[in-house]
């Protein structure tokens, strides 16, 4: 099966999800004699294709026409489904990203097939079959694709890299837009947070509740994440009191995230902030109350003062970091 990865491209660089989304088609395509195809279309392709040519995809389609500067993900999950068309693959895998996930929507709607987002496994079998977490990561939902056609996204820190992949063949293609096809266009972006990495990508997230007391004591998480590579988090009752921005809230009305390590500290457990993180590969929950549900999901619990363990957990880090 021949599987297509659109490449997420953002000021010049290629999103790291965009890589393990890659290097697991790359795994998928040869266990049933298909191919890897990147498709990058970007006015930045040309640096994007230096970047992924030994990651994993056996051939990358790529234009750079200016149009695509432009577009939203109304136009350029057309240009998808169209190149999909063409070359006759089986599934379309994106990034589970936010642009990924509303660029499938639009390619699945294009395709006449419904897009399976989220998912944290995909595998091949009798049809495309995949994993994804429901009812606020409650339960496990295995879906079925029995089509000609698949479209899914794979959440970051689910796939796997293939850095030192053999290098890709590389073929331009022409755009299928023009900007008077555009109904919609994109005139800039601008970050909403000075952090080199989006929670949605990070590999280490320390998160933060109403148990720190004041806005002031998030220093201590933000040393402990400065300490172990990791990036600071917030629930949703500190960010409503003001204490921390949007963007760095963690839930259901928050972002989703799937880290290989979570650290909650002083954080409950509230249903709305559990669906968005009870994903995580390992979880470490910092709570004075033995009863707090988010015990229950914890893969580790310390029972004690958050502000006497996070000082203590940080100095045994940096021993051996």
């Amino acid at each position: 099966m021949n599987i297509l990865v659109p490449i997420e491209v953002r000021g010049g660089e290629v999103k790291k999800p965009s890589f393990e989304a890659l290097g697991l088609a790359r795994q998928l395509a040869e266990s049933s004699g298909g191919q890897a195809i990147a498709l990058v279309l970007s006015p930045a392709a040309e640096s994007a294709v230096q970047a992924i040519r030994t990651a994993g995809a056996h051939l990358i389609l790529a234009s750079s026409d200016a149009v695509y500067g432009k577009s939203a993900a109304e136009a350029l999950g057309r240009e998808i489904a169209r190149v999909a068309r063409e070359r006759e693959v089986g599934l379309v895998l994106f990034a589970a990203t936010i642009a990924g996930k509303e660029r499938s929507a639009v390619t699945a709607a294009e395709l006449g097939v419904t897009a399976i987002n989220d998912c944290t496994s995909i595998e091949l079998g009798d049809g495309i079959i995949a994993e994804r977490p429901v009812y606020a990561g409650k339960a496990t939902q295995k879906v079925r694709s029995l089509g000609a056609v698949a479209v899914a996204s794979i959440r970051p820190n689910y796939g796997r890299r293939a850095d030192g992949s053999p290098e890709s063949e590389v073929e331009a293609i022409s755009a299928g837009i023009t900007e008077s096809d555009l109904r919609l266009t994109v005139e800039s972006f601008e970050a909403t947070t000075g952090r080199a990495v989006d929670l949605t990508e990070a590999e280490i997230i320390v998160s933060g509740g109403r148990g720190l007391g004041s806005p002031e004591n998030f220093k201590i998480l933000e040393d402990l994440a400065a300490s172990i590579g990791g990036v600071v988090g917030a629930s949703r009752a500190v960010v409503d009191a003001g204490w921390r921005p949007h963007s760095d809230q963690v839930g259901q009305t928050g972002k989703t995230v799937s880290p290989k390590l979570y650290i909650a500290v002083g954080i409950s457990g509230a249903i709305q902030h559990l669906a968005g993180m009870s994903s995580s590969r390992n979880i470490v929950a910092i709570n004075k109350d033995p009863n707090a549900p988010i015990f229950q999901v914890a893969t580790y619990g310390i029972v004690g003062d958050l502000f006497e363990v996070v000082p203590r957990l940080q100095e045994e880090f940096t021993k051996v970091l």
